[in-house]
């Protein structure tokens, strides 16, 4: 594990505030490679008619690989730092792009996806696990936080990406943008340290306590993480969806070049949607992670879920209309990317923090299962002739997790810490963590 966080040279860079933002640096790098795809597809298509649904096998290739290898990913993270892991993940990142650029083949734009979902996964797993650990008393906000830097990463390249690839063609975006990024990425990682032992060993409350911390071996064998894999499964679906058809959508809905004017800004709708749908896919995640460490992660899960699936319904019915289509998108969006704050946030409360990259990346593999999903919905539309089947499944979905927030995770969670209950180490009690034993919730509420 990194110790030069201690040498007086580098000691700037041991601040929790810094290598929070190193790591939110590190995600907005990298969320093209999932966020901007969308803009890539048609004028794959259009250059080789392979056909979408086998393009967007490409994309469910790379989430697949960026989620599931997150929870080797994270041992290395938890066992050697986060610095070697995020260094070859930017290489692998770029190498990705570049290889994207000059696919002319489905295999090789399917190996390229691999590469890169497996160079993404160390750059996610690594900058949420590590702020997890940096901040054990505010993980909602600092995983929503970091989280933030994926969902919205992407928004300020949009515009130039899109543009980039009506003046150089896709090829030239792919290369250029990739080769960019992954540099960044490098760079950055060499930067990234682990947290001092102390900042997790030391108590500064009054009452003198214990942190549970679960393995990863006892988190797979607990039913509270399979109900979480669950819900993040059917959360991750829909957004996955809309992630990776909005172009193929807009297209469809005849909005691709529609004009649209709003907040003093007149852009194609496609272009503005996700634009916007970008930005607020970012503010989302710590709103929602601040919310959380409030009022509860379940109580929040529940209100975001259930926006989401009025969104979904709302998106299907009035989304033919340009405004509305740009409105509603962001609205299914900021709905949606709290997930990659909200669960980070809840196993880290649940299973402790000693292990929290490795925890944590167990059930971010949820998201690789959720992207299995994402190419049959092109099937889907294929076979009934319009989108509308596929929104009611994504709705109903997000309204069903929502239920099982409330009524199933929340017992369940609370039941399982009083089967472990310990006071926990540096974390005052708040709704947001039920971890604590009766004693220390007295204490803590000053009883």
């Amino acid at each position: 594990m990194d110790t030069d966080h201690q040498g007086g040279a580098s000691s700037w860079r041991a601040s929790p505030w810094v290598q929070l933002v190193f790591g939110v640096i590190c995600m907005a790098m990298i969320a093209n490679m999932q966020y901007g795809w969308t803009l890539f597809v048609n004028p794959i298509n259009e250059k080789y008619q392979w056909g979408r649904a086998a393009i967007q096998v490409a994309f469910t290739i790379f989430v697949v690989t960026e989620t599931w290898l997150v929870p080797v990913e994270g041992y290395l993270v938890d066992k050697y730092g986060p610095r070697p892991v995020v260094v070859a993940g930017g290489l692998l990142c770029g190498v990705a792009w570049a290889l994207n650029s000059v696919a002319s083949s489905l295999p090789v734009l399917y190996i390229a996806a691999a590469i890169g979902g497996v160079g993404a996964g160390a750059v996610y797993g690594t900058c949420v696990g590590n702020a997890l650990k940096w901040f054990p008393t505010r993980r909602g906000l600092a995983a929503g936080i970091t989280a933030a830097g994926f969902g919205a990463g992407s928004a300020a390249t949009v515009v130039p990406i899109a543009s980039m690839i009506k003046s150089s063609g896709y090829e030239a975006t792919f290369l250029w943008f990739g080769l960019g990024q992954g540099i960044i990425v490098f760079l950055l990682g060499l930067a990234l340290l682990a947290p001092p032992t102390k900042l997790l060993a030391t108590a500064k409350s009054t009452v003198q306590r214990v942190v549970y911390n679960a393995t990863p071996r006892e988190v797979v064998s607990s039913p509270v993480f399979w109900v979480m894999y669950l819900m993040f499964i059917m959360m991750a679906a829909g957004g996955l969806m809309a992630t990776a058809q909005l172009g193929p959508i807009a297209k469809d809905f005849g909005l691709h070049d529609s004009p649209v004017s709003l907040l003093g800004l007149t852009l194609p709708a496609l272009t503005f949607a996700l634009t916007i749908d970008r930005v607020l896919n970012g503010l989302t995640r710590p709103f929602f992670g601040w919310i959380s460490d409030r009022i509860g992660r379940e109580n929040t899960m529940f209100m975001a879920f259930a926006i989401e699936a009025v969104g979904i319904l709302a998106l299907s019915k009035y989304g033919h209309s340009p405004v509305a289509f740009v409105v509603l998108t962001g609205i299914v969006f900021f709905a949606w990317g709290e997930i990659y704050s909200l669960f980070p946030a809840t196993c880290g409360d649940t299973y402790g923090p000693k292990y929290a990259a490795t925890n944590a990346g167990l059930l971010y593999t949820a998201k690789g299962t959720a992207a299995l999903l994402v190419p049959f919905t092109s099937v889907v539309t294929a076979m009934t002739g319009s989108w509308h089947a596929v929104f009611m499944l994504a709705s109903g979905m997000a309204a069903v997790a929502a239920l099982l927030a409330l009524f199933v995770l929340k017992p369940m969670r609370r039941a399982y810490a009083e089967r472990h209950a310990a006071p926990v180490l540096d974390m005052p009690y708040s709704p947001a963590s039920p971890f604590v034993s009766e004693s220390a919730r007295i204490s803590a509420d000053g009883g």
